[in-house]
């Protein structure tokens, strides 16, 4: 029954988040998505209920969000806007290892590098990401890991492994 219970808190918040409103009709239809959702999908998408009840796990998502949306984005923003300016861009496809475990944390790392700008993953196979790289400052695995994704998946293994 968590399960269920934690997909539809996660699906109300998202649904009223997205709506923008706390009327009572959002509210209303946000609770009733929001219930359906996770009877229906619960069972599915939560596969170790004993992580949903670790607050540590849910504090340091929140932070790692508001780094995310923040400091990251506009640091990775700022470059792209540099160089699409000057033109210095060198792209090309390079090999980065994971080293996260669960799928969820590896799906959390390749949503990372791709909502980054100047990154895209565009295939996960082998324990390998490759990653279409707007800036290719390296070719060496380990090198393009501490670059693109190690700071996501640190984060990753620590909320989702």
């Amino acid at each position: 029954m968590i399960e269920e219970l934690a997909t539809a808190l996660l699906v109300f918040m998202v649904y009223i988040l997205v709506a923008g409103s706390l009327t009572p009709y959002d509210v209303a239809t946000g609770l009733l998505v929001s219930t359906i959702t996770g009877l229906v999908t619960g069972k599915y998408l939560i596969r170790n209920p004993s992580k949903i009840l670790q607050p540590q796990r849910l504090i340091l998502l929140i932070f790692y969000f508001f780094k995310y949306i923040t400091i990251i984005e506009f640091k990775s923003h700022m470059d792209v806007v540099k160089r699409i300016f000057n033109m210095n861009i060198k792209p090309g496809i390079v090999k980065v290892p994971v080293t996260v475990t669960s799928e969820y944390a590896r799906l959390f790392v390749a949503n990372s590098i791709t909502n980054t700008p100047g990154t895209v993953v565009i295939d996960e196979r082998d324990g390998f990401f490759y990653v279409n790289w707007i800036n290719v400052s390296t070719k060496d695995p380990l090198e393009a890991r501490r670059l693109i994704s190690e700071e996501f998946e640190t984060y990753a293994s620590k909320i989702l492994d």
